[in-house]
């Protein structure tokens, strides 16, 4: 048994610390305690998409979730059996995700950069243009992601045009440099394209 404390941690940082117990073991139970229903909700729907039996407590507004993972037949595949995605395409416009607030825009796609290094299933290419190209350029975290993601075979590639535009043609980081024909013709091959 494997007991994990999440409390005061944010998202994603509870899912991640999950995933990463149930990857540590072939079967037996992980037990998760974190002191907010989001948290709770969003372990509970990662165990059930990964097939885990799970069940809840609760107890002066601490949740514990208890996972088992390879002792039910609910248990349908191990988040080890996941591989790179085939031909899924993610584009960044933007140095923030969502409308609203600044700030958390920013510290959101930030998360969501970071969030994609502890995904088992990857996207084939991630394409920066517009103020995108922040992070292929300025913002140092998640440039040291972005690395980590091309390291396990994720092409990172940045607008040409866009980084003249910024002044960052020489400050590009991690990937390439590409172009708007490669922009396009990458969208238009891939089989699912996400904008977050």
């Amino acid at each position: 048994m494997i007991k994990i404390n999440a409390i005061g941690q944010t998202c994603p940082m509870p899912v991640i610390m999950t995933k990463n117990a149930l990857k540590e073991i072939l079967q037996g139970v992980v037990i998760v305690s974190v002191d907010n229903n989001i948290s709770k909700e969003n372990i509970e729907k990662f165990a059930k998409e990964m097939g885990f039996y799970f069940s809840t407590k609760e107890d002066k507004g601490i949740y514990s979730v208890e996972i088992t993972k390879g002792l039910s037949p609910e248990h349908k595949i191990s988040p080890n059996d996941m591989t790179l995605e085939d031909n899924t395409v993610i584009v960044i416009a933007s140095d923030k995700m969502g409308e609203g607030d600044e700030l958390l825009g920013e510290t959101l796609m930030k998360g969501f950069i970071y969030t994609l290094t502890e995904m088992e299933v990857l996207p084939k290419t991630i394409l920066f243009y517009n103020k995108g190209i922040f992070f292929t350029s300025n913002i140092e975290s998640s440039i040291k992601d972005l690395k980590t993601l091309e390291k396990r075979g994720v092409e990172i590639l940045s607008c040409g045009a866009c980084a003249n535009f910024y002044h960052l043609e020489n400050n590009i980081a991690v990937g390439t440099i590409t172009n708007m024909y490669s922009i396009i013709e990458k969208q238009m091959k891939a089989r699912k394209v996400i904008r977050p």
